[in-house]
């Protein structure tokens, strides 16, 4: 591990050897940690919005192992911690009522507590965007790793997209077109995996978001839930984070207003969710970067829709995937000068 070249932020914890530091490294030596890791180390911590009551995201603690195996080959110290899980799938009326609940949470848990930096570990609709905003308004490293879209449903032979086909096969048992054990038999294939809604809603929307302003990986956004690549890019993003520690390298440095009008390009190609556009303007509010509704309209006048995705297009999450993701997307967006900055 190469020496920060700045102090660490967790060194007003963990640096000194008065009282405070006494009793910071004491309470956590409570979990066996020993004295070494307390050595000059950087602490990241791993923002999880694990729950079972937020299925696309009841993966993330086996995500969580392989993100604390990046940080420790890099030389990181890893901690854990739970945040807010405000998961569409359940939570009633709408998760959009607790996504700025959801960011104060995750905001005051990064800025009470001895992290130097942030993994944010994203997933369900309002999650991606709730951790971002709290990592922004702390302007700290941070980086984005969902948990990656769910398999392609199957019936009949078919594929159908999560969160899509129950309004066509309801409309289709309301009207006596298919008797009940029809529906159910869509309802059981529908499902398959871990993993967020297969289509191009908000929560692929949003994965893609944070793949385009450069808070993610290459390919964070599309790789499937349960493929092993899933894991490998976990393991990865944990050993940039550490990196992004040593450079300094914090999210105000990243989200610019350049890095958001090339979102908004993004967005049209891939015909995605509206949601981003509260979303987006949320996290900017939020690093400082003036977006307003009109910057929409002026930047992404004229951008054509290229990817074919349900619930407008044809195809799912897997298909995007196998086709290249998001960076097959913005390689052919910077061919064909779609994208207002070229992004480096």
């Amino acid at each position: 591990m190469t020496t920060p070249k700045r102090p660490l932020r967790s060194a007003q914890w963990f640096g000194s050897n008065d009282k405070n530091g006494f009793m910071y490294r004491s309470w956590m030596k409570n979990q066996g940690i020993p004295d070494h890791e307390f050595q000059g180390k950087p602490v990241i911590g791993i923002c999880n919005t694990w729950s079972e009551l937020t299925p696309c995201n009841a993966h993330f603690r086996k995500i969580a192992e392989h993100v604390k195996r990046g940080i420790y080959e890099a030389g990181g110290f890893p901690v854990e911690f739970p945040v807010f899980s405000n998961g569409e799938s359940n939570l009633r009326p709408t998760a959009m009522l607790t996504r700025n609940l959801a960011s104060m949470d995750v905001e005051e848990a990064i800025r009470g507590n001895p992290v130097d930096a942030v993994v944010l570990l994203t997933g369900c609709d309002k999650t991606t965007p709730a951790l971002l905003m709290g990592a922004a308004s702390c302007d700290v490293p941070a980086i984005v790793v969902t948990g990656g879209p769910m398999l392609n449903g199957k019936h009949h032979g078919r594929d159908i997209g999560a969160g899509t086909i129950v309004w066509q096969m309801h409309e289709a048992y309301k009207a006596g077109a298919i008797d009940l054990n029809e529906f159910l038999s869509a309802e059981a294939g529908m499902s398959r995996s871990a993993g967020t809604c297969n289509t191009m809603g908000t929560a692929s929307t949003m994965a893609c978001m944070a793949e385009a302003l450069g808070t993610s990986l290459p390919h964070n956004a599309a790789i499937p839930a349960v493929d092993s690549r899933r894991y490998v890019l976990a393991h990865l993003s944990g050993m940039r984070i550490v990196e992004m520690v040593e450079e300094d390298l914090r999210l105000s440095k990243i989200l610019t207003k350049e890095a958001f009008e090339n979102a908004i390009r993004v967005n049209a190609a891939i015909g995605g969710s509206t949601n981003a556009v509260i979303h987006l303007k949320a996290i900017a509010g939020r690093i400082g970067v003036d977006l307003e509704l009109d910057d929409w309209t002026r930047v992404g006048r004229g951008t054509p829709t290229i990817v074919d995705l349900q619930p407008s297009g044809r195809f799912l999450m897997e298909e995007f995937y196998y086709a290249g993701g998001l960076p097959a997307v913005i390689r052919r967006m910077g061919e064909a000068k779609l994208l207002p900055h070229p992004r480096p």
